[in-house]
């Protein structure tokens, strides 16, 4: 029996980028082999097997034949005369057929050295198109090596647009989709992910409330991009650079699911769409079976994003009221984050990607203020029930007032980010975010805490 490291952890090891994750395939061996070596099964359709000692992943090497539809549609022989050559080829990218064995030896059948040196994403055969799945991790792989100059070849962005137009997306399993859309939340540029997944026809298949956005006008002296798409994926850009969070990440790829339902006659304007906005998250959160932590800050967002935007328009009281609907008091964790994904909205148009936004810290400022207030000090003075909330409201709208004194008048008057300065004509062609080269990496903010982390595999 022979022991190989192979995939992501082979092509990472290259690229000098991190390994997260690291699997192995055995040739030449059994199941009842491993067992007796003390390997402990942990797979059930396939035999996959946990090291005794250091639990990384051991897979007998096997091949695969298509014969039914879809993800599952597939025959599989885990027969100990399966070669690794023959268990390299039933892989996605050649980048991803490579294996290396215990001395260090690369063993590469089908090129993938040159296609890593050329940055190339390209398939390993032509049973790629078989997998409806690779269009997905396709797309994935493009947006985790975007800034190291990958490109998709053009024959295999052809055979991922043949598998979208078979109509075999449709047969994904929701956990297949949110996995892969997890993950891809987690490279250092998601909206590659989508914008790959539009390029070849899939995402109307596998996130139609997304690719709803594409087309829908945006007033252009708020938005230059213009289109509706382009700016959630310039959001998802900007929030990348502050925060790895996916809980985060997946909130502003949903904050304006409801411009796609605006109605035709009152474009290019968006009145209501943060409260439209609820029905699509909600579809789509059923769909894929989203944990409820990721729906339930993306909610908040979808809803209230548009409040920041207008904060001062009802006084202190507005402000009180909204930090309130946040459900501030209970959750001040969540504050943060949401002040995040407003801060990245207003970022994330053509143009605006370095104007300023001094309004987050203000708006922390006084949510800061607000949580000084106790109930215990109302009790002391006898006060009993309903009598001490609202006098914790009071006071808490009299430290906003002693606020807004030391505010600066452009801020107060929303001149200088509700309505921002009419930018060139020049200016409103679509331009670097679809650029080739890679986005210079932002400073990002300091990491906040409590949100929920999930570890994910990254390969």
């Amino acid at each position: 029996m022979q022991f190989y490291l192979v995939g992501g952890a082979v092509r990472d090891k290259l690229l000098g980028i991190p390994v997260h994750d690291r699997d192995y395939v055995v040739v030449g061996a059994t199941a009842q082999e491993l067992l007796n070596q003390g390997f402990i099964q942990a797979g059930h359709d396939f035999p996959v097997f946990l090291h005794p000692k250091t639990h990384e992943e051991y897979a007998l090497a096997r091949t695969e034949r298509k014969n039914g539809h879809g993800y599952h549609g597939f025959s599989v022989d885990f027969n100990p005369n399966v070669t690794l050559k023959e268990d390299l080829i039933r892989r996605d990218l050649t980048i991803n057929a490579m294996a290396m064995d215990e001395t260090g030896k690369i063993i590469d059948p089908f090129n993938g050295l040159e296609d890593l040196k050329n940055r190339v994403l390209r398939h390993v055969s032509d049973a790629f198109v078989e997998d409806p799945l690779r269009v997905l991790r396709v797309a994935r792989f493009a947006a985790k090596l975007y800034q190291e100059g990958f490109e998709i070849a053009p024959e295999t962005l052809e055979l991922m647009r043949k598998i979208s137009l078979s109509g075999e997306l449709l047969d994904l399993t929701p956990e297949r989709i949110w996995l892969e859309l997890q993950k891809a939340l987690l490279t250092p540029n998601p909206e590659i992910f989508i914008k790959t997944l539009r390029q070849c026809e899939a995402l109307k298949d596998v996130l139609p409330e997304v690719n709803a956005l594409y087309g829908i006008p945006g007033p252009k002296r708020w938005h230059p991009e213009i289109d509706s798409g382009i700016h959630t994926c310039m959001t998802i850009h900007r929030i990348c650079a502050e925060t790895d969070n996916p809980i985060t990440r997946f909130a502003m790829l949903c904050h304006d699911l409801g411009k796609g339902l605006t109605s035709k006659k009152v474009l290019p304007h968006h009145f209501l769409h943060n409260e439209q906005g609820i029905e699509p998250l909600k579809q789509m959160c059923k769909r894929l079976h989203v944990p409820r932590e990721y729906e339930d800050f993306a909610y908040m967002v979808v809803l209230y994003h548009s409040e920041m935007h207008h904060l001062y328009r009802k006084g202190p009281e507005g402000i009180v009221d909204l930090l309130t609907k946040l459900d501030a008091w209970r959750r001040p964790e969540r504050i943060k984050p949401w002040v995040l994904c407003c801060k990245c909205d207003f970022l994330g148009r053509k143009g605006f990607e370095n104007r300023p936004f001094p309004r987050a810290d203000y708006f922390l400022g006084m949510f800061s203020l607000c949580t000084t207030v106790k109930a215990a000090e109302f009790v002391a003075l006898g006060y009993k029930g309903k009598d001490i909330a609202e006098k914790i409201r009071e006071k808490r709208i009299k430290l906003i007032e002693d606020y807004f004194k030391i505010l600066p008048k452009d801020e107060i008057n929303d001149h200088s980010n509700e309505m921002p300065a009419q930018l060139p004509q020049s200016k409103f062609k679509e331009a670097s975010f679809h650029d080739r080269k890679p986005q210079p990496k932002l400073k990002p903010l300091k990491p906040y805490s409590r949100i929920a982390f999930f570890k994910i595999r990254r390969d």
